[in-house]
């Protein structure tokens, strides 16, 4: 097939939209000085994706919508991560009292914003992420974080799963290389959220009563 008989072809099965939810929430995954840091083994040089979200961030709190930080944590023996420790040895920056596991500067959690600890690459798993929000009557779950083939794609598919209308905001998204980057959007896009820009997810938060 040609390029724009592939397009057709996808377009064809995954072209839907499903919109905004009544409640929303915005959750930020993983803004953390690891992918700050070039010294860092996870630098991955994704400053305009944070300076993108904490523009929604601003947006949302002066619409009283529940914000909710993700970071990870683990033992020092990376025991509480499992496999995906075992996998990934970059998460060695992730033990407890490492400096590459603390907030970027401008991303300080607020005394009335939530801070999700996880060990895996999900926001909702092993989590009480989605019983918080159920419980708060949230329909919907606006993603943004790092990185967007890892932890954003992996809440992604749990917020979806977990019954969320979800959205994912490109510009408030990064990775440390454009290929999977792009493949996941265009991925999670099709099949799991919408992919929105910032202008509309910021449209959209204005127009809330």
């Amino acid at each position: 097939m040609s390029q724009a008989d592939l397009h057709a072809n996808y377009v064809k099965a995954y072209n839907n939209r499903i919109g905004f939810g009544r409640k929303p929430a915005l959750v930020l995954v993983d803004f953390v000085q690891a992918y700050f840091e070039p010294d860092s083994p996870l630098f991955a040089g994704v400053e305009a994706a944070l300076e993108s979200a904490l523009r929604i961030r601003a947006a949302a709190r002066e619409k009283k919508i529940p914000v909710i930080l993700t970071g990870v944590v683990l033992h020092p023996s990376g025991l509480d991560g499992g496999r995906f420790f075992q996998k990934a040895k970059p998460l060695a920056s992730f033990t407890a009292g490492n400096p590459l596991g603390a907030w970027p500067k401008g991303l300080e959690p607020f005394a009335d914003e939530f801070v999700v600890t996880k060990q895996y690459p999900s926001a909702f798993f092993g989590t009480s992420l989605a019983s918080m929000l159920t419980a708060t009557g949230v329909d919907n779950v606006i993603l943004t974080g790092l990185t967007t083939s890892g932890c954003v794609r992996a809440s992604c598919v749990d917020a979806m799963s977990h019954g969320f209308i979800t959205t994912v905001v490109r510009d408030a998204c990064g990775d440390r290389h454009p290929a999977p980057h792009e493949a996941n959007l265009f991925d999670m896009n099709a099949k799991y959220a919408d992919v929105v820009s910032e202008a509309e997810i910021l449209a959209f938060i204005e127009g809330l009563g």
